[in-house]
């Protein structure tokens, strides 16, 4: 069997993954997505393991029985250039790391510690105690918190926030979420989200891109979630529109954001604006580079999960975690 590696996340952990796998078999690691390089691995392969897959890719990997995502999403996945025989599987591992980043910035937004950070790096104590202007901020005790999508990193995420003293409400495409036994105070469908934000002190995005998805929030829902609001975005990107997102906080519709995923990403150098607007003149957004799951813990749960259904093709057993 020969496996192509094609994600440098898993490359501190080769030694452990390789260990793991079935003997005889050879693994080819690629430091970097490059297709063209990776390309000249694949006819030969039989696993492809890393988050991007084109169609290109697949014209090439004529014997491929598996594209096995490094992550949980797949929408970098050219699922209609596969052969049919072909299958796909993801991992996850990255919801409680996830849950750690929904948790701080909830609380560093609500509480404006971002805000007085900045200040006081120029010497302005930004702080009701010196500027009568200023409110006292509000705790996250009995703050509501709304999460559009509700699997894995949601109620992760939700674990952490209720022990605050939270309540909380929740949104999915199918509506099938207990709220009852989550411990949320309703849950619905896609047709409650205007409710949903108008409802949020604090927003939590975590929804799969779909054509379903793509572009949910835009400027009338971000107007719902006012003032004293914060988004939080795990999701992906393009699941709020990129013009309402800078407009809203560039006009204060919405207190504050946490931004984790793009809509533009860097190449192999690790250098790109993350879209087309200025974001990093907005001085009440958190930025960060997609790094919210980007722990050790999240990398080794998924080298398990990866060399587990690689030894599961290799005895012809079922695979977990398909996805087609």
């Amino acid at each position: 069997m020969r496996i192509v590696v094609g994600d440098r996340n898993l490359l501190p952990h080769r030694d452990l993954f390789e260990s793991l796998l079935p003997p005889d078999v050879e693994v080819i690691w690629h430091a970097r997505f490059d297709e063209a390089v990776i390309i000249d691995d694949l006819p030969t392969a039989d696993v492809y393991v890393g988050g991007r897959f084109t169609a290109a890719m697949a014209s090439a990997a004529q014997r491929l029985q598996l594209v096995h995502v490094a992550g949980a999403g797949t929408d970098n996945v050219a699922f209609a250039s596969l052969d049919p025989r072909t299958k796909v599987a993801n991992t996850f591992h990255h919801e409680d790391s996830i849950a750690e980043y929904v948790l701080s910035t909830a609380i560093m937004l609500r509480r404006g510690f971002l805000t007085q950070d900045r200040a006081l790096r120029r010497g302005v104590w930004a702080s009701s105690v010196y500027d009568d202007l200023l409110a006292q901020p509000l705790s996250m005790n009995n703050a509501h918190i709304g999460f559009v999508g509700f699997g894995h990193i949601g109620s992760k995420s939700w674990n952490l926030l209720r022990t605050l003293g939270c309540t909380g409400s929740a949104v999915t495409g199918r509506g099938s979420v207990d709220a009852a036994a989550a411990g949320l105070s309703w849950a619905g469908d896609g047709s409650d989200l205007h409710r949903l934000m108008a409802e949020s002190d604090v927003v939590v995005m975590s929804a799969p891109l779909t054509d379903h998805t793509r572009g949910m929030i835009g400027p009338d829902e971000l107007a719902a979630l006012g003032p004293d609001g914060v988004l939080i975005n795990v999701g992906r990107g393009r699941l709020v529109q990129q013009q309402a997102l800078y407009e809203a906080l560039s006009r204060n519709t919405i207190r504050a954001a946490a931004i984790d995923v793009w809509y533009a990403y860097p190449g192999p150098d690790g250098h790109g604006e993350p879209g087309e607007l200025p974001f990093a003149d907005l001085p009440n957004l958190l930025m960060t580079p997609h790094s919210s799951g980007v722990t050790r813990d999240t990398f080794v749960g998924r080298v398990r999960d990866i060399a587990d259904n690689i030894r599961r093709l290799e005895r012809g057993q079922g695979l977990a975690r398909t996805v087609r």
